[in-house]
């Protein structure tokens, strides 16, 4: 197999549980996703099967979620499986949410959660909280393209948010920092990925209908139709060197200007069969996926 499958990954399982059970379906332990979402969270996982797995770093990276955030307290991970470290009597209301939300558009700096994944001198950020050691944490720029309010239960204090945003924007964080400016506390108590990059909501596979490798294959994803990048399609002399890792010669001047994007992906058969880089007038092979 080779293609990516765009999982929709359920509700208490973590996106590692679900590559387990891909492997176990399909006995192909060279699987992985793209884009780690918490326990807690569902929605779009795309997962790479086979050699695909070594395109992952070509996926785009924009994201758009849908945030269900409750105000009046703050945890100490910023989501509901964290220990509430402080409540508040402050209730807001619809406008005050959406003026302070207007705020988080564009580049911003955000603080992760010192519950996360992110390494400070060798050691994740959670390792440290767990020990209850205290770390120097610094920010991070992250760019949102869209943050509006989809529903606000005033009474209850509960917002639905939908986030456009970059790869490593923590959701958790701007759920506490919404909750900071308005000083009325927030966390995080839902979190459901509509879009990672091309892969989205509306054609992504529920885990549970999966339950052979034929499943998988009705709904593999052809990388072409999901990269971004330039495509070099290639002759049938031109495959034979690829396949062998020898460079190609890009004698015309619109060939070079046409590819100039550095990343470009070389095409046979509507199959992609290897990665290169522009270097002056050639085409250097960097990752082969056939080889003779």
């Amino acid at each position: 197999m080779f293609g990516f499958i765009n999982i929709y990954k359920p509700e208490k399982m973590t996106s590692f549980d679900v590559i387990a059970i891909l492997r176990k379906i399909t006995h192909i332990k060279q699987i992985g996703h793209s884009g780690t979402l918490d326990p807690f969270a569902t929605g779009v996982l795309p997962v790479c099967i086979g050699k695909s797995t070594r395109l992952i770093e070509y996926l785009d990276d924009d994201k758009e979620y849908i945030a269900t955030v409750k105000f009046g307290a703050d945890t100490d991970t910023y989501d509901l499986e964290g220990q509430i470290l402080k409540t508040y009597e402050t209730k807001i209301s619809k406008s005050q949410l959406e003026m302070v939300l207007d705020d988080f558009k564009g580049e911003i700096e955000q603080y992760p959660p010192k519950y996360s994944a992110i390494k400070v001198n060798g050691k994740k950020l959670y390792e440290y909280a767990r020990k209850g050691q205290e770390v120097e944490i610094k920010p991070r720029k992250v760019y949102i393209s869209k943050i509006e309010l989809l529903e606000f239960d005033e009474q209850n204090q509960i917002a639905k948010i939908i986030v456009g945003c970059s790869k490593g924007t923590y959701i958790r964080s701007i759920a506490y920092d919404v909750g900071q400016k308005l000083n009325c506390g927030g966390h995080l108590i839902a979190l459901e990925r509509t879009k990672a990059g091309k892969f989205t909501i509306e054609n992504a596979i529920k885990l549970d209908d999966i339950k052979n490798e034929n499943d998988i294959n009705a709904h593999l994803i052809n990388p072409i139709d999901v990269l971004s990048g330039k495509k070099y399609i290639l002759n049938e002399n031109e495959k034979i060197k690829v396949m062998h890792g020898i460079a190609l010669n890009l004698k015309e001047q619109k060939q070079i200007t046409e590819f100039c994007d550095s990343i470009v992906f070389l095409v046979y058969g509507g199959k992609i069969i290897a990665v290169g880089q522009i270097n002056d007038k050639e085409i250097k092979i960097k990752k082969v996926f056939e080889v003779l």
